[in-house]
């Protein structure tokens, strides 16, 4: 009986980590939602991306001021039946409970850069911020995390490492 029992146990165990996702999948995951909530209108998908107190920022062009909208307005704007764009994940990055990422979606003749911050809330990765900027098409990400098939990383001999007691 107790052999039964530890058995049982056991096999318990290994099929609950079989459903575990990785934080790799699981931020993917939230990603996807975000592009099917978005590219369907689907205000339960965006409601499960997003955290309830998200935060949407852009930058108001003709103003010069930066627009803030929360997650209610934003999914109360979505057109039914969503949006005729595709969406494509950059990059990600995360560290304990906070990460980020960047994405693209892409409509007929212009597209959206969004840079989400994530946050892991029980156990769930939600967004938490979304910055994003209206650019053309041709238009390509920037700076160290921008793709770059044509620039290898290199070394800088005046980047020296720190010392351990100045203030790092």
């Amino acid at each position: 009986m107790k052999k039964c029992l530890l058995f049982l146990f056991a096999w318990t165990c290994l099929s609950l980590s079989s459903f575990a996702q990785t934080d790799d999948e699981a931020i993917k995951s939230t990603i996807n939602t975000y592009f099917d909530g978005f590219t369907k209108g689907d205000s339960a998908s965006l409601n499960k991306a997003f955290y309830a107190g998200a935060l949407l920022r852009n930058l108001n062009t003709s103003t010069g001021r930066v627009q803030d909208s929360p997650l209610k307005t934003f999914i109360s704007k979505m057109p039914a039946g969503g949006v005729k764009a595709t969406g494509k994940l950059i990059s990600y990055s995360y560290a304990g409970t906070s990460g980020i990422a960047t994405v693209e979606l892409t409509f007929a003749d212009f597209k959206y850069i969004d840079l989400l911050s994530l946050l892991k809330i029980n156990d769930q990765w939600k967004i938490v911020c979304r910055v994003y900027s209206r650019v053309d098409l041709d238009a390509q990400l920037k700076g160290s995390a921008a793709p770059d098939a044509s620039s290898a990383a290199k070394k800088n001999s005046a980047n020296v490492k720190p010392k351990k007691n100045d203030g790092w």
